[in-house]
């Protein structure tokens, strides 16, 4: 394991080396000019994929990971997040990153500095990073619903 902080906001140049730290770097690049083409290159196409953050819920395959980023991407929101990882550790074929995202959520009418807990595991498929599964949590019960008002005009109620 290795533990370090690391600032990814995907305005850093890429090493073209085919490694994780490019495949996240990607990644956010495509998060924050939501570039919906570029992320589905950056996830796996299976209904193996998960992610669970308090803007998506838990999804379950690509396409409902899609359809999560859609919802955020077509809104009013404008999100823009870094990732500053506390530890990254892997093998051949899979790597995980564990940190927070730092950044934004602005609308005409709010802005709201985001403090998010964040996991993102990538699997080497046919020679290729692919994120796998990304789990995303917000721990001050006012930021996350202000965040969640903000995208959502209200905030979510807990499941029954």
């Amino acid at each position: 394991m290795t533990e370090h902080l690391l600032q990814i906001s995907g305005d850093e140049p890429q090493a073209g080396d085919g490694s994780p730290l490019d495949a996240i770097t990607g990644f956010y690049r495509a998060f924050n000019a939501r570039d919906m083409n570029a992320l589905a290159t950056s996830w796996l196409d299976d209904e193996r994929a998960s992610m669970d953050n308090p803007i998506g819920g838990i999804r379950l395959g690509w396409n409902a990971i899609r359809e999560g980023y859609s919802i955020l991407f077509e809104g009013k929101a404008e999100v823009k997040v870094a990732f500053e990882a506390h530890s990254t550790q892997g093998g051949q074929d899979w790597h995980l990153f564990v940190g927070r995202e730092r950044g934004f959520c602005r609308t005409p009418e709010a802005n709201l500095e985001l403090r998010i807990r964040t996991s993102r595991l990538f699997i080497r498929v046919d020679g290729n990073w692919r994120q796998f599964h990304h789990h995303g949590s917000i721990e001050e019960p006012a930021l996350l619903a202000e965040y969640q008002r903000m995208i959502f005009g209200a905030p979510l109620s807990a499941p029954a």
